[in-house]
């Protein structure tokens, strides 16, 4: 008999339930219609799509094995959910746009999501916590932690590993192994996966033993009697997994795009009494040639691209803040033999590949492990060399107690290069930038700095490297820079005075590229308001504050940090010199700041160029 061809609409889906319904000849079908939905709205809206497009199998063989309306599932950082989100009713048409749905897990959107993450490896220890709730209660359902090669690989989860191993609250672990992580994986632990990949042959022929045998008493025996004799001689033939170590029961490695093997698999996890961890052998990338065929990362996260030349779509002459100090340290790495280059797994966000590739011996990615950065940065700092740590805003908040404890009290040289600081558009509020200022601020000991071009870019950081400052810290936005922009202000001081104005009453105190933008609206409007750029948010010399007592109002405009930092230490000093006159503050708020472009996102603070313009 025939069988029934199931047609389902993926945009009116709102039961993640109805894929038990598909049998498994057409589910291949089902998943390429899906990758071919989360590709056409990534190339609209920007986003994740390489772990998107490894996990659409997995998620679809997940959401057969389990059900969702009461079992818990919580992706790891939360980048590879959206399959999850087509198959629980949401649309992928507005992703990642103001007032649209979130490119990670959010409660907030739907019930289904039970965690929200934007960074990595905290998944295991929600999990834990969870399924210890769950017992307490006397309550009965499957908690799954979605967890990729590279977060597992972080302390925090080995932290929440030991943990979960040590007690006796269940939760099944799916580590999706696709050898890539961001890029490729990062240290023994990706030798280690490789390595018990290569056992999926004996565990297969183990599997079909067992079957064999055990049809019979006379095999019943031959097996029990070859099963203690196996264990015997196991460690020889297979590596013992580190989860058989601790305790877990370990099933894998399954081919993360066999439904059949899936399934088997998952049922099996559901079963089992105590915590599980199911190893997946995914492809990051799959169904589509450029992210498949990616071996560095480039189709990770990316912006709007045509789908069928796979070239991003980007305004001309435009460079990003990360590839002009990419290329400054690079330029200095060829002069100066002392400096190391250390980064946490974002090489190719922050656009340090040519670095990686000409310097080998000088640079170290130490993958999703921020704390061992700041710590090995403070070994080579005493030994001697210069570090430079390239740290993406929010992962530096990970790494805060080693770099305070570790660099800052023993007044080391480090440069660290703080890179998507200030707003961060669409990634949403697991990703803003705008509380590394007053993190470092309060610290003793160190430098903060901003540029507003590439020629201030590289007397900052030439002068990070050049002298004893102890931590030297240099912010730059996630925004792209005209090129043309490369010719202005040439001259450079702690603070630089941009406009000067005979007689002016106003003046303006801004930090970074949006003063100078600031600027052009004053100068073209000749209104008679001068400018100073804070170059140096910390320290800068208190002659400024005696200059700026003379103006009967200062307008202090910060829109890449809130104002626990530079804007209350001026203040603080200001008064303290009994300024008399107006002062007024822009900064950015105490506040978790959704998804939209950093456009709509200053529009929405008033805190544009513009609109400060609307106050003089």
């Amino acid at each position: 008999m025939k069988e029934k061809k199931i047609q389902i609409d993926i945009k009116q889906i709102n039961d993640p339930n109805i894929v038990k319904s598909i049998p498994y000849k057409q589910l291949g079908n089902f998943s390429d219609e899906i990758r071919r939905y989360i590709i056409q709205s990534v190339s609209k809206n920007g986003g994740h799509l390489a772990s998107n497009l490894g996990t659409v199998d997995a998620t679809i063989s997940l959401c057969r094995c389990f059900d969702f309306s009461k079992d818990k599932i919580l992706f790891d950082v939360g980048h590879q959910s959206y399959t999850y989100k087509i198959l629980t009713g949401r649309s992928l048409d507005n992703l990642r746009q103001k007032n649209g749905i979130s490119g990670f897990q959010k409660i907030k959107e739907s019930t289904y999501d039970v965690f929200e993450a934007g960074h990595s490896s905290t998944s295991i220890s929600a999990a834990n916590g969870m399924a210890i709730a769950r017992d307490l209660k006397d309550e009965d359902y499957n908690i799954i932690a979605f967890i990729g090669d590279a977060s597992i690989v972080s302390g925090l989860a080995f932290e929440g590993l030991n943990n979960v191993s040590q007690g006796n609250h269940k939760i099944i672990i799916i580590l999706n192994d696709n050898n890539m992580s961001i890029s490729r994986p990062i240290g023994g632990m990706g030798r280690f996966l490789k390595r018990i990949s290569h056992s999926a042959v004996y565990t297969s022929a183990k599997e079909k033993y067992k079957r064999i045998l055990l049809k019979t008493r006379i095999g019943n025996k031959i097996y029990n009697a070859s099963f203690r004799f196996k264990n015997r001689i196991k460690h020889f033939l297979v590596p013992v997994t580190i989860f058989d170590n601790m305790g877990f029961k370990y099933i894998g490695p399954v081919f993360g795009h066999d439904f059949k093997a899936m399934d088997k698999a998952f049922l099996k996890a559901k079963k089992q009494k105590n915590s599980v961890v199911v190893h997946l052998r995914t492809i990051k990338g799959k169904g589509y040639k450029y992210s498949e065929n990616d071996k560095i990362g480039d189709w990770h996260g990316v912006k709007p691209f045509d789908i069928k030349t796979g070239l991003s779509i980007e305004q001309d002459k435009t460079a990003s803040w990360s590839k002009i100090y990419a290329d400054i340290v690079h330029d200095a790495m060829s002069k100066n033999q002392n400096l190391v280059v250390i980064n946490p797994a974002m090489v190719n966000g922050s656009s340090l590949q040519n670095i990686f590739k000409d310097f080998k011996k000088r640079c170290f990615d130490v993958g999703i492990s921020e704390e061992h950065a700041f710590t090995m940065a403070s070994g080579v700092s005493l030994n001697g060399l210069h570090p430079i740590i390239s740290i993406y805003s929010t992962f530096l908040q990970r790494g805060y107690d080693e770099m305070l404890h570790d660099v800052i009290r023993m007044n080391l040289n480090c440069t660290v290069l703080i890179d998507r600081s200030g707003l961060c558009g669409n990634d949403g509020d697991t990703h803003l930038g705008i509380f590394d200022e007053s993190l470092i601020y309060n610290l003793p000991g160190n430098v903060i700095t901003m540029a507003s071009n590439p020629k201030q870019a590289k007397t900052l950081f030439i002068e990070s490297i050049s002298s004893n400052h102890g931590l030297f810290a240099i912010r730059y936005p996630k925004e792209n820079i005209f090129i043309d922009d490369n010719d202005k202000i040439a001259n450079f001081a702690e603070w630089n005075k941009i406009l000067d104005y005979t007689g002016a009453k106003k003046c303006v105190v801004g930090v970074g590229p949006n003063t100078i933008r600031l600027c052009k609206l004053i100068s073209d409007s000749n209104k008679n308001v001068d400018v100073y750029e804070a170059v140096y948010q910390k320290p800068y010399n208190f002659v400024y504050i005696n200059e700026l007592k003379k103006y009967s109002e200062i307008i202090v405009y910060q829109s890449y940090a809130t104002k626990h930092g530079f804007v209350d230490d001026l203040t603080i000093k200001l008064y303290q010199s009994n300024y008399k006159g107006k002062l007024v503050l822009k900064y950015v708020p105490d506040q978790f700041i959704n998804e939209a472009s950093i456009q709509e996102q200053l529009k929405d603070l008033k805190l544009l160029p513009e609109d400060i313009f609307e106050l003089l």
